[in-house]
């Protein structure tokens, strides 16, 4: 399980920072606007979520193999559960463009969620 660990991080952190940059570039270079969230609050969120989910995977997959792809599914649903959660202050207040705050957020989900998905399906693949 660590050696696996291990490995996700290595490959993780590095799309997680590169992922930052360019999207702190973007907003800073081409937007100008202030967010109702900051880069690395938005970041924070999905990096914690994403490992905790995967933490979570290797643990069911050591115990439970089986059962694996149902644990991805379930954490997925609570994933969203949590990011509309995160959401709901921004989308309560007044801000001036909501439109682009929701997309600051959702476009690094769904790159998140890609990445995710990939380990988790080479993990529930591996014997």
């Amino acid at each position: 399980m660590k050696i696996r660990l291990l490995r996700f991080l290595k490959y993780f952190l590095p799309f997680t920072f590169l992922l930052m940059l360019f999207q702190y570039f973007i907003v800073n270079y081409f937007g100008g606007e202030k967010m109702y969230y900051s880069i690395f609050s938005v970041y924070a969120f999905h990096f914690f979520s994403t490992f905790i989910i995967y933490f979570l995977l290797l643990l069911v997959h050591d115990k439970f193999q089986d059962k694996t792809g149902f644990a991805f599914m379930g954490a997925g649903l609570l994933k969203m559960f949590a990011a509309v959660l995160f959401l709901l202050p921004m989308l309560l207040a007044k801000v001036a463009h909501p439109f682009a705050n929701v997309l600051a957020f959702f476009i690094p989900y769904f790159l998140f969620l890609i990445f995710e998905t990939f380990f988790a399906v080479r993990l529930i693949n591996s014997k």
